[in-house]
């Protein structure tokens, strides 16, 4: 008689998932013209998650190709400015070159007919001595680059990693007051009633990611009103966080085409769930795996089906997760959200088993493992906050750890301290923001890897955000908060 099959789902690897990225970076500028394309929004994403661009006619944007490092001129600035403030340590003075990243190329299907969105590189004007000593053109504030030379310095010893976000959101039919598009419940079909507006708005989105080469995996509504989540496939991180921008951007814009204001805010009803972006993070040894790659922990857990790689980067990742929340929850209102009991992921830094009352839950069959992340929402820049979550795990990985913290099958919070301590699961997720901060400011391991600079001045941002948000009321906090985010 045959053993039952375990194994579900839809299995992805790097391979597989590299094979569908578009193509569309290579193409001619007369096979762009003939396709309809007449502008390119060369877009970044500062340190407070806000998107920018600058607009550029299709024949300008491939004249500027044609120069020995093709680009165009942003102040210094541009990673320091909120709202009209600029961040203390950041001056009118100085330029980067932004250069474009042809294979981030992608159509704007849906709300901007005619138009592709390029993602690029900050880089500085004249190369600059690198930690090595060498000479580089690199920008140490870049978010895209620190992401990438994350990812880059994982596949040096072996590893290689997928991720797929799942964007929440809430429709809004008013923001004075706010009112929600519907108070329909989770997954409830009368959420979509055929003719409203907002089954219009999410099919439209839906459509146009699908046209725009993102992976849809599915959509449904969310337990609060007019809560939605869209599902994308797994891609390799720095695809993915493009993919996060551009599905954020195609959300906004169809909504506002439909009279709606779509929000990202952690949460608007105290009485409901909040919005988040759990990160679903899979691990994979590359095919060609280096000599130097880091040795096996000793297998001595038995109580999971994780690989030791697996392991080894969920025990370094929830060692370090408080200190990386103010790079992953950015916002006062992010803490709101990070609640116990409420199926945010709590305030425990502990795993379980598709157990939504643990930060980090374990997914998908053995051999398919995946990591959701739930401590992520949608005001975090994707980039930073993907190479913090990846690169504290990976601090694992070539340390050879093994994972200490026992499985938690309930919610953490409820266990007497006792069981918590005999269980392993002693890190706590900061209350506030500013404590957010300082945790961050004081874990040596995110600093190593972010970087002191980046670290430094990604949290001297972060303080004037907070600034800014802050209203004379909660009420028009929240209401400065949606049209922020």
């Amino acid at each position: 008689m045959s053993e039952p099959i375990s194994t579900y789902g839809i299995t992805y690897t790097p391979a597989s998932v590299t094979a569908g990225l578009p193509t569309l970076g290579s193409s001619s500028e007369q096979e762009l013209a003939w396709v309809g394309i007449r502008y390119v929004r060369l877009q970044w994403n500062d340190f407070t998650n806000t998107t920018r661009s600058r607009v550029i006619p299709l024949d300008a944007f491939f004249k500027l190709l044609q120069s020995p490092r093709p680009g165009i001129g942003l102040t210094k600035a541009a990673l320091g400015i909120v709202g009209l403030v600029m961040t203390p340590g950041f001056t009118a003075a100085g330029e980067y070159l932004y250069i474009p990243d042809m294979a981030s190329m992608r159509t704007c299907h849906g709300y901007a007919p005619g138009h592709v969105s390029v993602m690029g590189w900050f880089e500085e004007k004249v190369p600059r001595k690198d930690e090595n000593g060498g000479m580089t053109f690199k920008a140490p504030l870049c978010p895209r680059g620190l992401l990438k030379k994350t990812v880059d310095d994982a596949r040096s010893v072996g590893v290689e990693f997928l991720v797929g976000i799942e964007t929440e959101f809430i429709l809004l039919k008013s923001t004075d007051p706010i009112e929600a598009v519907n108070d329909e419940a989770w997954s409830v079909s009368a959420a979509l009633t055929t003719g409203s507006v907002e089954a219009t708005v999410l099919e439209e989105i839906a459509d146009s990611l699908k046209k725009s080469s993102v992976e849809l995996l599915m959509y449904h509504a969310e337990a609060a009103p007019g809560q939605y989540e869209i599902v994308t496939g797994p891609m390799q991180p720095l695809e993915a966080a493009d993919a996060v921008i551009l599905t954020r951007e195609t959300i906004y814009n169809i909504a506002a085409k439909h009279g709606l204001r779509a929000t990202l805010a952690p949460r608007i009803y105290s009485n409901s769930t909040g919005s988040s972006a759990h990160a679903n993070i899979s691990l994979h040894r590359t095919s060609d795996s280096p000599e130097n790659s880091p040795a096996s922990n000793p297998n001595t857990n038995k109580d999971t089906t994780m690989t030791p790689l697996e392991r080894s980067f969920l025990q370094s990742l929830l060692e370090h997760l408080p200190a990386v929340a103010a790079f992953t929850l950015p916002t006062r209102a992010s803490y709101a959200r990070v609640q116990d009991g409420v199926w945010s992921g709590g305030t425990w830094s502990c795993w379980g088993t598709e157990n939504r009352e643990a930060l980090v839950r374990l997914s998908g069959s053995p051999g398919s493992h995946r990591f959701e992340v739930r401590s992520h929402d949608g005001t975090a820049n994707p980039y930073i906050a993907l190479a913090a979550l990846l690169g504290t795990g990976m601090v694992g990985v070539r340390n050879g750890k093994e994972l200490e913290v026992i499985e938690c099958e309930g919610i953490a919070n409820d266990l007497p301290a006792e069981e918590r301590q005999k269980m392993g699961i002693t890190g706590r997720m900061p209350r506030t923001l500013s404590e957010a901060r300082e945790l961050a400011t004081h874990d040596q391991v995110v600093h190593e890897v972010l970087g002191e600079y980046f670290v430094d001045r990604f949290l001297a941002v972060n303080e004037t955000l907070e600034k800014t948000l802050v209203a004379e009321s909660p009420e028009a906090e929240m209401k400065r908060l949606i049209r922020t985010y």
